[in-house]
């Protein structure tokens, strides 16, 4: 169990909701002399190496004026940040997804049309009835934007529903304009970016960042994987993070959080268990989800993903993965 340490004097939680600019130069200064201070070896002296890994804790899912707000992320977020000073000394690397999008996407409005010319409201779902019946196509004037010819394209998003309808995936929603490439709502929120750098100098450890959503004819709820691989003509749309794999089924303990719990925690989880059942089933015992650091998507009167967070969580346990707390010691 890892004696924890105190938080350094700048954080509090109040601080988890601000929008703010991080003061790298005074935090670079502050961390080496927290590190002297509390004789913290570098992460390269580990000899247990754990892992914490974060999904998706953007200001798009986090700030509560994101396009995506999950209810509960502020609180992940203190949570989250909480857990990194307290185990500054043990946490040998830090793991951030980013999502990242730009308009012309599958999931965005300006993909589809119905028969009168008009783009789906948001949070529409997309079922593979819908393709069938000619409810939704695929609007001709996007089609310039992915190189393929419009029936081509047609052709393709026909087999993409199926495939997410086959494979047992939530069906095509389609979602807010959120974490867009370059945009605010892209970056970290900046009390988790702080808390990164922060371990980052103090560990001598560098962030790891992945970016993942950014193929235009998919989602990609998971970093590990898109939602669908192949398209209608069997070719490869895209691949498997395999290195990423690789690294976090490499770590001692692999501790995982972020935004939301139903969807891109879910799903990564999911495709990670998938690779261990390839790998070795015993790697489940070294991971650990913190379950007070991730929360479902909710939006009142509109979707509510608990229960299908809750019952992903509950398989994940059931096949050894630990439910924990992020004040729990291990």
């Amino acid at each position: 169990m890892n004696k924890s340490l105190p938080m350094p004097e700048f954080w509090s939680h109040d601080r988890a909701m601000k929008l703010f600019q991080v003061p790298y130069q005074k935090r670079f200064q502050e961390a080496k002399d927290w590190s002297k201070q509390h004789n913290i070896l570098p992460s390269i002296k580990d000899k247990d190496r754990i892992c914490l890994f974060i999904i998706d804790m953007q200001n798009s899912f986090c700030s509560p004026v994101g396009e995506l707000s999950v209810n509960g992320a502020i609180g992940d977020v203190k949570r989250t940040c909480d857990f990194i000073y307290s185990n500054l000394n043990i946490i040998t690397d830090i793991i951030v997804t980013l999502d990242t999008h730009t308009s012309m996407q599958i999931f965005h409005q300006p993909f589809w049309i119905d028969q009168d010319g008009n783009n789906p409201e948001l949070m529409t779902t997309i079922s593979l009835s819908d393709i069938v019946n000619k409810k939704w196509i695929v609007n001709p004037e996007v089609a310039m934007n992915f190189n393929i010819n419009y029936d081509n394209l047609q052709e393709y998003a026909t087999h993409y529903v199926k495939k997410l309808h086959e494979d047992n995936k939530y069906e095509l929603c389609i979602w807010p304009f959120h974490a867009m490439l370059s945009s605010i709502g892209n970056a970290l929120i900046p009390s988790i970016e702080e808390a990164c750098f922060f371990h980052s100098v103090v560990r001598n450890s560098q962030t790891n960042f992945e970016v993942k959503g950014g193929n235009p004819l998919t989602e990609n709820y998971s970093v590990l994987r898109p939602e669908v691989l192949i398209d209608h003509n069997n070719n490869l749309i895209a691949q498997k993070n395999v290195r990423l794999i690789e690294k976090l089924l490499g770590y001692d303990m692999l501790f995982i959080c972020g935004e939301a719990k139903s969807h891109c925690v879910a799903w990564t989880i999911e495709d990670l268990l998938d690779e261990i059942g390839r790998k070795d089933v015993k790697l489940t015992d070294n991971i650990y989800l913190l379950e007070d650091c991730t929360s479902p998507v909710v939006i009142p009167n509109i979707v509510d993903f608990t229960q299908q967070a809750n019952n992903s969580f509950k398989k994940f346990e059931s096949f050894g993965m630990h439910i924990v707390k992020s004040t729990e010691g291990w």
